[in-house]
């Protein structure tokens, strides 16, 4: 109408734009016109009636609001239909945000900065150490999917996608962190819900070393489930369409270009030259040494090869420029070298694999003798052809190429590109000797011979895995490297896929290192199926069929020439790659024992120690035999960012022991290795917004050698002081050894664990690191811990206590038993109970030493007064007789009787009368006495005295 004319004409229509309202219940919904200025309020055509929601376009169509019909995208350009597109990264687009924050609240590092950044075809992201994250919101009608490529070749960066819904929560996928893709880009695909989908890309850098740290990128982001794309979009340079209604744009082939939103591509000229997908040509530079390289062709009919030379394809150099190089002429024709070994020359001149049960040492296949078995493998030394289970490409121009001796990269376009070698393995098997050994640690290993010549930063990495898109970085190494040999252990079946990836530098666009190079002279892969052989070996006796190997027992060595089984020395482990001749065996170290498949040391976690003072302790480590778990304390990269060293200890046990296990669970693929111990690298929980984040795993024990008190063995030292000074017992000290070299650690790493008995010590485990080396090592191959606890005392035994005796008390006496303080043992013997006896007390035998000191007493008065009594008799009888000579004289005296009178005692006169000592008196008593019981008194005296008495009468 004229009304809706006039308002038309107060608006331009570019002023405004069509929006859809949300769906209603009825699924129907309005179109209305959105100002794209703010002050735009009036003049705005009217809402009116919208399509059905259930309406989309088809791939190649665009939705024209206006009509509100689906128009077919024209020439240059194209649409998704029900999607969106973004190919092009000159800046980011819209609805596209990104952030950096820091990871850690204690950091002083400034992250607002931080972002991804836009690189023309694909974006980067951050390689500081701050978390960056990308996000894109869409609003899905229906059910849909989000694909990209991407290339992630470094895991020192965490990189992980998810999508959460409006209200934040996120959807379910498998796994939020995205596998390594190393050197080629990879697809990634997610299903997205109906609704509202944010997608998240996060990636979290961590510098752990000085060097740099290579950036995740993404390209080609497509998003599908839109119910319509209201525009189409315009073919970025280096792309085309030229039809209506195109869904995609086609890339421009080599040297032809085209503008934004072209229809055909354009020819360069002749002096210039231009990629596929360019969007413009480049004048072609002077032809360089770096622009070809050589190779060895094959061997002819007569066994001779030469050199070749030839142009790095696409060619893009002039050799009509002044200063250009010209390509050499192919060198001379020369002998062909032999076939790798397990290989024999055809007829034609090709080198084959031989059979099963023949060996060949690059001539003639040769069958094994009779009581032999091959030792199968893959053995690459000579670099004619490139072995059919390897394979070259690159990421960007170049590759490997062989050159007889050795084989090496290329020179490139540009010093970014990834110039990859791959080794394809169907799977290991072990030899029949070993095969059912539960204890074997080595299934097989890989050893190669490399170096590196570099004028900068340049980097090779050796990869592992169960496929080539799905691989784990082992080893790298930085800068020029001299020629040395790496070996690698594969522990399981699933490891069949290895990688050399080597890259110049990270930087893009430039060629000034281009003839920077790795070279790799052998290659060697044991028990490999489908393997060939390049040698055979002395099998058992004991079997009928002597073409099979027959496997020695366990514990027993094949005799060199005969093929006899003969018995290792008690104690002994059978060396797993050598079972031949009497040095397979091998003795256990100190206080170990080996397994029932006799190929390795264990220890049952009880020792028997004699002590200086010659005290025999018998330690139990039972209780800490379980796995233990613990952290180093916080580390920091060279810009503040925290990290811990996390370890994994299983101390000793028998076949079931269970083994330490380290998961790195930042990729996909989820890789684990086990052992006796072994560490991760792990990011504290706060910085993930989930569970705690392990990487880098890697064992540091697989082998017990020995468990001693000294502090070494078997070239392996354990300095005492590296820990506190100990003053109580000796510790007791478990050696390890890892079977895997490294770079740095060629003859492996090792590890000890220095237990010392800690009564103070309560919890199972206190375990510390070196001061001087807080992450356990001070050189990254040899590790040494500290544990203390209670139940690293010896058992307890009799020695450890002593008795207390106490005084009787009321006919009780208590025997107590204590601990011999500092106590510094535990469990064994228990303190034997309290021990009550009956006693005897001084009070008793104080009364009774008085009682009979009173008896003795009392005797001894009776016996004197009974002799004193007896002594004044013969006195008084004495006295009698004496006094009978003082009468007159010439009177006779009176007759004195010999008899002794009744009442009178003999022995009483006899010793009156003598006056002899009381012994000799009863020794008189005893022997006078007469037969018929009377005593014989002598009255010598008396006689005498009569005599003068007649005398004197005789002179009266």
């Amino acid at each position: 109408t004229l009304e809706g004319f006039r308002r038309l004409s107060w608006v331009n229509i570019s002023d405004y734009h069509f929006e859809y309202t949300e769906c209603d219940m009825h699924q129907s919904r309005w179109r209305v016109a959105v100002p794209n200025k703010l002050d735009t309020c009036t003049g705005l055509p009217d809402p009116v009636k919208g399509t059905h929601c259930t309406f989309s376009c088809m791939d190649g169509e665009f939705l024209e609001m206006s009509s509100q019909s689906c128009q077919k995208c024209a020439g240059g350009s194209y649409s998704l239909g029900t999607g969106v597109a973004f190919d092009e990264w000159d800046s980011l687009p819209a609805g596209f945000v990104t952030h950096g924050v820091s990871i850690d609240d204690d950091s002083q590092t400034n992250c607002s900065k931080s972002s991804w950044v836009p690189m023309g075809d694909h974006i980067a992201s951050n390689v500081d150490e701050c978390t960056t994250t990308l996000s894109f919101a869409v609003n899905l009608k229906k059910a849909g999917t989000v694909s990209f490529e991407y290339l992630y070749p470094d895991n020192n960066i965490y990189f992980e996608f998810f999508v959460q819904n409006d209200q934040c929560q996120s959807t379910d996928t498998e796994s939020r962190f995205v596998k390594l893709s190393d050197a080629d880009w990879s697809q990634y695909n997610v299903k997205l819900n109906q609704g509202t989908n944010v997608l998240y890309w996060r990636t979290t850098a961590y510098a752990l070393q000085e060097t740099s740290v290579k950036s995740v990128l993404l390209k080609n982001i497509a998003i599908s489930g839109v119910a319509y794309t209201s525009e189409c979009f315009l073919c970025k340079p280096g792309t085309y369409s030229a039809k209506l209604g195109s869904a995609r744009c086609n890339p421009c082939p080599a040297d032809s270009y085209s503008n934004k939103g072209a229809t055909m591509c354009h020819q360069c000229e002749t002096d210039t030259y231009a990629e596929a997908g360019s969007g413009s040509c480049k004048a072609r530079p002077a032809c360089t040494n770096s622009d070809y390289f050589y190779t060895h062709t094959p061997c002819d009919y007569s066994r001779q090869t030469q050199i070749m030379y030839k142009w790095m394809e696409p060619k893009i150099c002039s050799e009509s420029v002044p200063g250009a190089v010209t390509l050499p002429a192919s060198g001379q024709l020369t002998a062909c070298p032999p076939c790798n070994p397990g290989f024999f020359l055809t007829n034609t001149s090709t080198c084959q694999p031989c059979s099963d049960d023949f060996y060949s040492n690059g001539t003639d296949c040769a069958k094994c003798p009779a009581g032999t078995e091959p030792v199968v493998g893959f053995e690459y030394k000579w670099w004619n052809t490139m072995p059919s289970n390897m394979a070259s490409y690159a990421l960007g121009y170049g590759g490997w190429e062989v050159a007889g001796d050795y084989i090496y990269t290329v020179p490139g376009e540009q010093d970014s590109d990834f110039l990859v070698l791959t080794l394809s393995v169907p799977g290991y098997r072990l030899p029949p000797s070993s095969a059912k050994d539960e204890e074997a640690t080595e299934l097989s290993r890989i050893t190669f011979v490399f170096e590196t010549t570099c004028t900068a930063d340049c980097m090779l990495d050796f990869l592992a895995g169960y496929s080539k898109m799905n691989q784990h970085i082992v080893e790298k190494w930085h800068g020029t490297t001299g020629k040395q040999s790496y070996s690698y252990v594969v522990q399981d079946n699933i490891t069949t896929s290895f990688t050399w990836a080597f890259r110049r530098m990270q930087s893009h666009g430039t060629r000034n290192h281009t003839s920077d190079v790795a070279k790799i002279y052998s290659v060697l892969v044991t028990n490999a199926v489908d393997g060939v052989a390049s040698r055979c070996r002395q099998c058992a006796a004991g079997s009928s069929d002597l073409s099979a190997c027959v496997p020695c027992p366990p514990g027993h060595y094949m005799v060199n020439g005969t093929g006899v089984c003969e018995s290792c020395p008690p104690n002994t482990i059978i060396r797993p790659q050598q079972t031949v001749g009497r040095e397979a065996c091998v003795p256990c170290g100190p206080n170990t024992s080996t397994n029932q498949a006799r190929s390795a040391c264990v220890s049952d976690c009880t020792l028997h120690v004699n002590s200086g003072a010659g005290q025999h302790l018998l330690y139990n480590f039972s209780s800490l035999a379980n796995l233990t778990g613990f952290r180093s304390s916080p580390r920091f990269t060279s810009r503040g960012l925290r990290y811990f060293q996390h370890f994994h200890l299983g101390l000793c046990g028998k076949e079931d022991r269970q083994l330490a296990v380290c998961v790195d669970n930042v990729t996909e693929q989820r890789r684990e290795v086990r052992g006796y111990a072994c560490q991760s690298m792990v990011v504290p929980s706060d910085t993930r917004g989930q569970g705690l984040v392990s990487s880098q795993p890697f064992v540091i024990a697989d082998l017990l050698l020995g468990v001693t008190t000294e502090n070494s063995l078997d070239h392996i030292s354990s300095l005492e002081n590296m820990f506190p000074v100990n003053i109580g017992l000796p510790d007791v000290i478990f050696y390890y050894r890892a079977s895997e070299t490294t770079q740095a650690c060629k003859q492996g790493r090792s590890t000890t664990i220095r237990m010392r008995c800690d009564p103070t010590v309560t919890a199972s485990h206190q375990i510390s690191l070196p001061s001087a080396c807080p992450e356990g090592t001070c050189n990254g191959c040899s590790f040494h811990f500290l544990w203390q606890s209670q139940f690293a005392c010896p058992l307890c035994t009799s020695d450890h206590y002593r008795e207390i005796v106490s005084a009787c008390v009321q006919g009780i006496q208590r025997t107590t038993y204590v601990w011999q303080q500092p106590l510094q043992c535990y469990a064994g013997v228990s303190l034997p109970a309290q021990r009550v006896n009956a006693c005897v007390s001084m009070d008793f035998w104080l009364k009774f030493g008085v009682s009979t000191g009173t008896v003795a007493a009392l005797l001894l008065i009776g016996v004197i007064c009974y002799f004193w009594k007896r002594a004044r008799k013969l006195e008084f009888k004495y006295s009698m007789l004496m006094t009978a000579g003082d009468k007159e004289e010439c009177e006779l005296p009176a007759a004195d009787s010999c008899a002794i009178m009744e009442g009178e005692d003999a022995e009483d006169d006899l010793i009156y009368l003598t006056k002899k000592s009381f012994f000799h008196k009863a020794k008189s008593y005893s022997r006078e006495r007469t037969s018929d019981g009377f005593d014989s008194i002598p009255l010598k005296s008396s006689a005498s005295s009569l005599l003068r008495n007649e005398e004197d009468m005789d002179e009266c």
